[in-house]
């Protein structure tokens, strides 16, 4: 139980395509002994998409968790100063997502809950899912990067042939990135084959 007595904000973004990789990770946290509080972005709570419904998907995280999902940013505000966390995930992180953070924008409950971790000097981690981040996003990538207290969940292209772009994170590595950000340090290889 590498995490026990650890707070892990969990926020989920509009990559729908991933969920199926993402949400078993809410158990392995849990197994792990963290608490898990899920944010979700207002695009997850309401779109509907091939891959399902985000309702759907955030009551399933909510049984997962036990908690009910951050989804806005008034609730997600006090996870700053008043019930600071060990450590925020985002994963998915969409390249909107990312191009936000990495320019200090906070439209949403998922970055806010990062921006407060952030603030309290803790690991954000970042799982990122996006079509460009080999294009426009990779600048927002690198500053990322470059940024103390973010930390990447290994990722790699997942169809260098058909989308030449498209960066995504390997999911079952983010508990491993989430203990390695604990103790100040990337998980590596951070640029992995997907």
């Amino acid at each position: 139980m590498r995490l026990k007595g650890k707070r892990i904000g969990f926020g989920l973004t509009g990559s729908h395509c991933t969920y199926d990789e993402v949400v078993p990770q809410f158990e392995k946290l849990l197994k792990e002994g963290a608490t898990v509080i899920p944010f979700v972005t207002y695009t997850v709570k309401n779109t509907v998409t091939k891959f399902g419904d985000g309702r759907d998907w955030v009551k399933k995280v909510e049984e997962i968790t036990g908690h009910e999902a951050i989804d806005t940013i008034v609730k997600a505000e006090p996870f700053g100063p008043e019930k600071p966390l060990d450590c925020m995930v985002i994963a998915p992180m969409t390249g909107n997502s990312i191009s936000k953070f990495a320019n200090a924008m906070t439209d949403s409950p998922v970055l806010m809950g990062a921006k407060a971790t952030l603030r309290n000097q803790r690991p954000v981690v970042l799982g990122i899912s996006t079509n460009d981040g080999l294009g426009l996003n990779g600048v927002n990538i690198m500053k990322l990067m470059a940024t103390k207290n973010i930390y990447f969940i290994p990722y790699g292209q997942d169809s260098p042939h058909t989308k030449p772009n498209s960066l995504v994170a390997n999911m079952d590595l983010l508990v491993d990135t989430i203990v390695a950000a604990l103790e100040g340090r990337q998980y590596q290889p951070v640029l992995i084959a997907k």
